[in-house]
């Protein structure tokens, strides 16, 4: 592996974008907002007639692997590892990284390639309230730890993690254990709220432990701190202005303390059309962003995240690093997913290399 600012690590996987009626959806038993499907259904999912798979956008998914596309494509010196099958799906997804610019260092499994399907219940815009994802991971769950060598880590100054990785303990353990020995900081995105609910005590640990970026968005932030608190609650289906007030009244106390005199861990709390919190030495800085109106709000959050590492790569304040994710990401809310052109963010490059 070339020496690289930052490697990416996680499950490679193929989105598959599709408009489908919440009655045809029922029928495939996709009911909760992120699921897993086995592969018998995904493949039939794929030849279901009535869905127009022919207009569907197919792009390289999981979010280490948006993170290390969008830093590519930002200039960064970037390098992607996760397992695959030896299909077609692997070849799309290698070679949209590869046009994108990052160095893909591919296991190969017998297993098929992973696949997750971006549902859109509902009207053209798609949003959290109309849209389902169901994945078939495949492949992506064959890495291990004897895949990731010391000679890879030590390849890079900063390690990105798909938070998704978090259920393969002996995996983030190796990865954080072979970054600490160099002083690498690795960034950890929580990927979802279960995953910030069922991992609270790991992540939290981890913090204690290891150089760590911790990026979660409100809803994340909220079951963590909850997970942390037993005794706190709060309400999933308040406004996000009313999260965003929760989360600055209420839980950066918390996360202020538990990075009070230290550089890391870092933590940053991505409020979306209200922009982002950090909370990093005991401070916390807050940056605003205006609100748009999105195409698809898929991808956005690993676009900040590979922005704000970018740019704290390249010496930025968090306050700097906090704003380019912003603007990176609302671009990102124009398209479906991470299927941007690199054109759309060579503005955002010229700054990178100022």
């Amino acid at each position: 592996m070339k020496k690289t600012e930052l490697l990416c690590i996680g499950n490679p996987i193929i989105d598959v974008f599709i408009n489908i009626d919440r009655l045809l959806i029922s029928k495939y038993g996709i009911k909760e907002p992120v699921q897993h499907i086995d592969r018998d259904k995904a493949e039939k999912l794929l030849r279901e007639p009535s869905v127009d798979f022919a207009n569907a956008v197919k792009s390289s998914g999981g979010g280490s692997a948006n993170v290390a596309k969008i830093a590519a494509m930002l200039g960064m010196k970037t390098a992607f590892t996760g397992c695959t099958g030896n299909d077609e799906l692997a070849v799309i997804f290698e070679e949209e990284l590869a046009g994108a610019g990052v160095n893909v260092a591919l296991v190969k499994s017998n297993e098929k390639t992973g696949l997750c399907f971006a549902c859109n219940t509902g009207s053209e815009q798609i949003s959290q309230e109309n849209i389902r994802f169901a994945a078939s991971p495949g492949a992506a769950l064959e890495l291990n730890e004897s895949h990731i060598s010391e000679e890879l880590i030590c390849s890079a100054e900063v390690i990105a993690l798909d938070g998704y990785i978090l259920d393969r303990r002996p995996l983030v353990q190796h990865i954080l254990r072979l970054a600490s020995k160099r002083g690498i900081p690795v960034a950890l995105d929580a990927a979802s709220v279960m995953q910030a609910r069922s991992k609270a005590e790991e992540i939290l640990t981890y913090s204690r432990s290891f150089p760590l970026f911790i990026f979660m968005n409100a809803d994340e932030t909220l079951a963590f701190h909850q997970q942390i608190r037993k005794s706190y609650e709060y309400d999933p289906n308040s406004s996000e202005r009313e999260k965003e007030i929760t989360i600055m009244r209420d839980v950066c106390p918390t996360l202020k303390v538990i990075t009070e005199g230290e550089i890391f861990p870092i933590i940053v709390v991505k409020l979306g059309g209200r922009g982002a919190v950090i909370i990093a030495g005991g401070n916390i800085y807050r940056e605003e962003t205006f609100t748009i109106v999105p195409r698809d709000t898929i991808g956005a959050g690993d676009a900040f995240c590979a922005a704000f590492i970018s740019a704290w790569i390249r010496g930025r304040s968090l306050s700097e690093c906090a704003a380019l994710g912003n603007k990176v990401a609302r671009e990102i809310l124009e398209v479906p997913g991470t299927h941007i052109k690199s054109g759309k963010l060579k503005s955002f490059a010229k700054i990178l290399h100022k």
